[in-house]
């Protein structure tokens, strides 16, 4: 017996033979240990929710592989983190964008550049910033930098380089390309705000 008062040995023997309170019983007893893991781990696009539902499911579909020579939340801790590592690797394959994943602020700026091309109104200055921060953060380290610093503090290809060691190519390349990731995940964006 642990420290809930829940006998995990027979609980588990209770789940084998098919008894669904005892089910309940064992998710009772793990969700706290499971809820903590998810959101330790927890990839950007998955709710939290999902992902402990996910977790269940191969704890509980698995449960024959457990032969409990570690206690049984060691075990399920395990199921839990792989889970997590494989969405957010999942996530990392599939980096495309949906309009989803934006906020309020960041779909009223994307339907405007869809409607027109007018100046953003100050209102929308805000929404603007979190949608272009959205999409460095997609980008690795050394393209973030380069677009921050050439596009968002306005330094010059000459100040990029000797601030970064680079070669004027290569800084070019770096923004060039950068810059080709950005506009591919709006025009994603943009297509799926498109009515």
């Amino acid at each position: 017996m642990d420290e809930s008062g829940l006998d995990v040995a027979a609980c588990l023997v209770r789940v084998r033979a098919g008894e669904d309170e005892a089910v309940r019983a064992l998710m009772a007893h793990l969700h706290p240990l499971v809820a903590k893991i998810v959101r330790g781990h927890l990839p950007r696009r998955t709710d939290e929710e999902d992902l402990v539902q996910a977790v269940y499911v191969k704890v509980f579909t698995k449960l024959e592989q457990y032969r409990g020579e570690v206690p049984l939340e060691h075990w399920v801790s395990r199921v839990a983190v792989n889970t997590c590592l494989n969405e957010i690797a999942r996530e990392k394959h599939r980096p495309e964008w949906r309009h989803a994943d934006l906020g309020e602020d960041e779909v009223e700026v994307l339907q405007n550049l869809a409607a027109d091309t007018k100046d953003l109104g100050a209102e929308q200055a805000v929404g603007a910033r979190e949608l272009v921060e959205k999409m460095l953060a997609d980008l690795s380290p050394e393209d973030r930098l380069v677009i921050s610093m050439l596009h968002l503090e306005g330094r010059t290809v000459e100040e990029i380089q000797v601030r970064t060691g680079w070669s004027r190519p290569l800084v070019k390349v770096r923004a060039f390309r950068a810059r080709a990731k950005m506009k591919k995940h709006l025009s994603v964006l943009m297509k799926e705000n498109v009515p």
